[in-house]
């Protein structure tokens, strides 16, 4: 644990402020959240916003003041410009930290750029890193608080507990009706290799009402089913992944895939080809080829707890962050 103080910026993009919350619990220290509300202007390229608050709201401006913290940090393009302003506005004293390229200028400001090596940038700098996937908040500290207040409610299905972690489709890609089909067949298939068990099913609000009940249909008992928006229970997929022998996640989302090979499960990605970007494709197969993922394949074959690797970047960026704070 240290001592020194941490901003988080946090926007409307959860998946952003998960990240760089995610990497602050894990440095330390006394995390203050502040945030960021933005305006039409944050549309305009950074280095047309530079090291200042214009795209943000007046009210988000007015909460960043003295005493300024040690470390700031955020993720994302748009907070970058924010984070050269607090280092500014900081007289130098706050270090930034900048997760995900912010674009090519004022690049020497930032005490620590983080890149996802699946984004393919070539940038070689001192002050830039690279990482597996994303950063997010999964330890083993949480997941074993999740155990215990999920475990009651999944303890009369049957192991091994089978996870189904749903996305949906994307802004440049459909998640098909037939998609939603193929899915659930490959993960029967799943079921079949492993002697049986049960499924635990998450979607979400990307899935799409067809490919939900396609899904929930296709599916044999046991089963637990939490359907995007059920307001009757709370969603349980931290629960989900705190609790399942074996978890298969649709590989649309970096966050999803990441958050998975945290926990101690071994990960089926579901991404056959042309389903996927190809930043997400690059991501599944650095996960495959480092032995935290395997592909779930028409025909999958069980994988060994012992072969599983856990992951989470935020312990690599934490490290380096202690590193420049000396």
């Amino acid at each position: 644990m240290t001592d020194k103080t941490i901003w988080v910026l946090a926007d409307d993009r959860a998946g952003n402020t998960a990240q760089a919350l995610g990497t602050a619990e894990i440095f330390g220290g006394r995390t203050e959240i502040k945030t960021v509300r933005y305006t039409k202007a944050v549309v305009l390229p950074n280095v047309l916003r530079g090291a200042s608050a214009l795209g943000v709201t007046a009210q988000t401006t007015a909460e960043l003041k003295e005493p300024f913290p040690d470390i700031a940090i955020a993720a994302g393009r748009r907070a970058a410009p924010l984070l050269r302003y607090i280092k500014k506005k900081s007289g130098g004293k706050t270090k930034i930290v900048q997760i995900m390229f912010p674009g090519r200028f004022g690049l020497s400001d930032f005490d620590l750029i983080v890149l996802p090596n699946h984004d393919g940038c070539k940038l070689v700098r001192p002050n830039i890193m690279r990482v597996t996937g994303a950063p997010h908040r999964i330890t083993p500290e949480r997941l074993a608080v999740e155990k215990e207040k999920w475990a009651p409610v999944f303890d009369s299905l049957p192991s091994p507990k089978i996870a189904l972690i749903i996305g949906g489709a994307t802004k440049d890609k459909p998640f098909t009706p037939e998609m939603a089909a193929d899915f659930a067949e490959r993960s029967k298939a799943l079921a079949k290799a492993l002697g049986g068990g049960s499924f635990l099913v998450t979607t979400s609000r990307r899935t799409g009402a067809e490919q939900e009940k396609i899904i929930k249909d296709s599916l044999p008992e046991p089963k637990f089913f939490y359907g995007w928006g059920n307001k009757e229970i709370e969603n349980p997929y931290f629960g989900f992944l705190a609790l399942a022998d074996y978890i298969v996640v649709t590989g649309d989302s970096v966050s999803m895939c990441s958050e998975a090979c945290a926990a101690s499960a071994p990960v089926y990605i579901y991404a056959p080809p042309g389903t996927v970007g190809k930043k997400h494709a690059l991501l599944h197969q650095e996960l495959y080829r480092e032995g935290y993922a395997v592909e779930l394949t028409e025909n999958p074959e069980p994988v060994k707890q012992s072969e599983h690797k856990r992951l989470n970047a935020a312990n690599a960026i934490a490290d380096r962050m202690k590193k420049i704070i000396g």
